[in-house]
């Protein structure tokens, strides 16, 4: 078999094998190797030789986003219109990828997990992103930790909450934390005038 062959194949069936865990949790599991290898059609042996266990399987269905920014390619100078620009990104990913982030979650917060799973940063990122005109417009205001408290109501684990605790359906659940983070930023204006 020819080296390039070799690593499209190799590559063709890791997608499969991760594939088929997106699957799998979409319809409601928590799949082992032995299941998401059954599921792609792959042998049980070729599936560990990809992921040796079920934390590695789990942790490669989460969701990569490589989006340095939520926003349009043009945006706004509105902070309040940026923010729930990116907030409707946000929600909507985090609705559609909520099968892997609750099996995220769930590794992050066993007691051997040797670190977040969750691959914290990227949504904080964005919420930056979101209120970068008030580092020009209220230059004492602590943009960060603005960010790090809207993301702090919203996300996943928001979502769980909403939905498993309070009952709401996803879109209502998906409307208030876009109505929190308009919240904070205006009661953080109101309290850097």
């Amino acid at each position: 078999m020819a080296p390039g062959r070799s690593l499209y194949s190799r590559t063709r069936t890791r997608e499969a094998l991760v594939a088929a865990t997106r699957k799998l949790l979409a319809d409601g599991l928590t799949p082992t190797v032995e299941e998401a290898a059954a599921a792609a059609h792959i042998s049980r042996t070729t599936a560990y030789r990809y992921f040796p266990n079920q934390r590695t399987l789990l942790t490669a269905a989460h969701p990569e986003i490589e989006h340095h920014s939520l926003l349009p390619e043009d945006p706004p100078r509105d902070v309040e219109t940026r923010l729930d620009l990116v907030m409707q990104a946000f929600t909507r990913i985090t609705i559609e990828w909520e099968p892997q982030l609750r099996a995220s979650l769930r590794l992050s917060l066993e007691p051997d997990a040797d670190q977040p799973l969750l691959r914290g940063g990227r949504a904080v990122g964005w919420i930056e992103d979101a209120l970068a005109p008030l580092h020009e417009t209220h230059p004492d205001l602590d943009v960060r930790r603005l960010a790090v408290a809207i993301r702090s109501a919203t996300g996943i684990e928001t979502l769980i909450w909403l939905t498993d605790i309070a009952g709401l359906t996803r879109d209502a659940a998906a409307e208030l934390m876009r109505w929190t983070a308009r919240t904070m930023l205006h009661a953080t204006l109101a309290g850097a005038a």
